[in-house]
């Protein structure tokens, strides 16, 4: 039987084949793991955290 608590976990539309990140929100968190170890322990971010990080993406401060 399927765990009926388990994160709803998602990928970007634009890693395709390749190794990415997914993000799962739970209640008011927002957890990041990697998906080629997906049984490691995720990250967790409060939504204030994570707001800001989409903010930041948005505004392209990860470009190099």
């Amino acid at each position: 039987m399927e765990n009926m608590n388990a994160p709803a976990w998602r990928k970007s539309s634009r890693c395709g084949t390749s190794t990415c990140v997914e993000v799962a929100k739970v209640d008011e968190n927002y957890l990041i793991r990697d998906s080629k170890n997906p049984e490691a322990a995720a990250l967790a971010f409060t939504k204030a955290e994570w707001e800001a990080f989409v903010e930041g993406v948005n505004a392209g401060e990860f470009r190099f």
